[in-house]
């Protein structure tokens, strides 16, 4: 099969535009040379006395069209890979009457104009000048006349299938009807001018009796059924396809996506349509890039489940695409309105770049758009947790990569260690924060991460900016940095970094450190919309007992997951869950420097609990904060992409008498 520049969405290339120029001067030259410079001979088929432009027009239509049949009946073009037009009423009957006075008027269409132009032909000149006059009243008309647009929208219609005909049976009788054209625009030369050169002469007969050779000659080849090669979809399907789209149902904006993919939407899957080369130059962070024709079988695992949101360069062929994999029982397809060039508009475009004012808040949202799409990150040592240079997803960090960054405006290093410890030394310039000034009582629930309003105030007085890559410093408790880590998840803030090792690493290896405290000029910490979508409560987690999924992940000790420890309101474990204790994920040194464990020991081990790398998995602890340290390693570490957070976890679990749980330790000791 043959791809189309436009299959392969290249029009924009200069291969593009070398062929169009190519072709288009071919076409002019046609165009001339068949007498279409002449304004004169080009009006003569409304009075009669010149019909070439119906003949041309005839002879073009049945070229088109019989060459594409044969193309398509043998299988080297697939009509998914031509742009088909809409059948739009409204702006085709408005345009048509207006196409057709000024075509009766003038004698002059824009394509004939522009070769009545090339042969010197003034009056070409004048209507070539209303046009573009013209253009520049449609547009400030626009607001009053931009509903015609739409009116009457019937998406693409194949003539055959509403005359309920075959492709081949359509060709057929579509040739028939240009043969006696041909015929008759002779004859009625011949009736108004008295001369018909071409009637009944022994081309005109070779010429007809090739034409509809040729069109029966489809009858003969494989294929060409009366759909689109897929068959015709049902009309329901298709009203309800027009009715999301009526209703701009199957678009998402592009700060919607923007804020979804900054908060790790495990639901969302971004398709960039476009040919490799352009991927690879430039793509949305986050995306994948399937090619059309696989765009079925590669989203096949997604299909109905979360959001599927396809993107180009422009919509075209996105819209065609959802189409398609609409008509295939995919529900969940969505355009991103404007294509990647809208996205670079409104979400990448820096502030001070734009034309219209933008408010405090919306100027901060872009601010962090831009830190988190565009920004280049802190690095991770390879075989740890290697992020690719453009990456601002989080990760953990070596000393050595800190230190040779160190001082960069754009990086801020905050140190979780107790107050005293941080006011004796700490890495240059970095700001002390206590992390469990990140958690207090919720709804009754003790040592619950705190709410976004109150985290982007803390994270406010630090003087934190969306555009900071932030480098979290822990001390003894290596966890520490996740736990702020997912305060900063739960902002949509990504672009942080935990520190291999921990501080104990850094003076280990006599790094610098000084006891300055840092100068803060407060900030304005945006916190994003729904950006948490990982944290769930209880009723989430009841929901799915018994069932094969979600798998949940217990990492609290031993001891306190088969209930011979306690120290909450009731021992044991919730029913179904596995354990693996929190510290089996990093290893202890010496001197208190702790690092994480190689990522394939990691990755071997939690294969064997976790069937794949998309399966739902629930991580919880006592109070959330050494699930966090799970959390990061699962879904930041290791790429599970549905992974969940049950902050509340065995405090509230233990204390509700209402749910299940299992205590193996008594299964073992009845008399306790």
């Amino acid at each position: 099969m043959t791809n189309t520049l436009y299959s392969l969405d290249a029009l924009g290339t200069p291969l593009a535009f070398f062929l169009a120029l190519l072709i288009g001067s071919g076409f002019g030259f046609a165009l001339e040379r068949a007498g279409f410079s002449s304004s004169r001979r080009l009006a003569g088929v409304f009075y009669f006395t010149d019909m070439a432009v119906l003949k041309v027009m005839f002879t073009a239509l049945i070229t088109a069209m019989l060459g594409l049949s044969y193309l398509v009946a043998l299988g080297w073009v697939r009509l998914e890979n031509i742009f088909l037009m809409p059948t739009i009423y409204g702006a085709e009957i408005v345009g048509g009457l207006l196409f057709g006075v000024g075509f009766v008027m003038g004698g002059w269409c824009p394509g004939t104009a522009a070769a009545g132009l090339a042969a010197g032909r003034m009056d070409a000149l004048v209507f070539l000048l209303g046009a573009i006059g013209g253009s520049v009243l449609f547009n400030e008309l626009f607001p009053v006349i931009g509903p015609l647009m739409t009116a009457g929208d019937r998406g693409v219609q194949m003539a055959y299938e509403n005359l309920g005909m075959s492709r081949k049976a359509f060709a057929l009788v579509f040739t028939l009807v240009a043969v006696a054209a041909f015929w008759l625009a002779e004859w009625a030369e011949k009736a108004r001018m008295g001369r018909g050169p071409y009637l009944g002469s022994p081309f005109l007969k070779a010429f007809s009796v090739a034409l509809i050779a040729v069109a029966a000659g489809l009858f003969v080849l494989p294929g060409g059924g009366a759909g689109m090669g897929q068959g015709a979809p049902a009309a329901s399907d298709e009203k309800a396809l027009l009715a999301k789209v009526d209703q701009a149902g199957d678009h998402i904006e592009p700060e919607d996506l923007a804020d979804r993919l900054m908060a790790g939407d495990p639901d969302l899957v971004v398709v960039d349509v476009r040919p490799v080369s352009e991927f690879g130059a430039f793509h949305i962070p986050g995306a994948i890039n399937v090619a059309l024709p696989e765009l079925a079988d590669a989203l096949q695992p997604h299909r109905n489940k979360g959001t599927i949101v396809l993107y180009s360069n422009g919509m075209t062929h996105p819209a065609q695409a959802r189409d398609s994999l609409q008509r295939q029982a995919f529900d969940n397809v969505y355009l991103l309105t404007d294509g990647l060039q809208g996205f670079r508009d409104r979400c990448l475009k820096p502030v001070s770049l734009r034309t219209e004012p933008l408010s405090a808040a919306a100027a901060a949202r872009v601010t962090a758009w831009r830190a988190f799409f565009s920004a280049p990150a802190v690095s991770a040592k390879a075989g740890v947790a290697a992020a690719p240079a453009s990456s601002t997803k989080p990760r953990a960090i070596e000393t050595d990569r800190l230190a040779a960054q160190l001082g960069a405006s754009s990086i801020k290093i905050i140190d979780l260690r107790p107050q005293p410890e941080y006011n004796t030394a700490h890495i240059p310039g970095s700001l002390s924060l206590n992390v469990e000034s990140l958690r207090g009582n919720v709804e009754g629930v003790p040592s619950m991460l705190l709410p976004t309003p109150m985290l982007a105030a803390q994270f406010s007085l630090l003087g934190l900016n969306p555009s900071d890559t932030i480098v979290l410093v822990p001390g003894d408790k290596f966890h520490d940095a996740n736990l702020a880590g997912m305060a900063f998840e739960r902002l949509g803030h990504l672009n942080f970094a935990v520190l291999n090792g921990a501080y104990a690493k850094w003076d280990q290896e006599r790094r610098p450190t000084d006891a300055a405290l840092p100068a803060v000029t407060p900030s304005s910490f945006p916190a994003l919309r729904d950006a948490d979508r990982f944290t769930v409560g209880y009723r989430t987690v009841a929901s799915g007992l018994g069932k094969p999924a979600p798998v949940i992940i217990d990492v609290r000790p031993s001891d306190f997951f088969s209930g011979k420890k306690s120290d909450e309101a009731r021992a044991g474990h919730i029913p179904g869950a596995l354990n693996r204790p929190y510290t089996e994920d990093v290893v202890a040194g010496t001197n208190k420097v702790v690092t994480f464990k190689p990522l394939d020991a990691l990755a071997a081990a939690y294969a064997r609990m976790i069937p794949s790398r998309d399966t739902e998995v629930i991580v919880h602890c006592r109070t959330g904060h050494q699930a966090s340290q799970t959390y990061f390693v699962l879904k930041h570490l290791l790429g599970y992409s549905n992974v969940r957070w049950y902050d509340a976890g065995w405090t509230e679990w233990a204390a509700r008498r209402e749910l299940p749980i299992v205590n193996e330790a008594q299964v073992e000791n009845p008399a306790k």
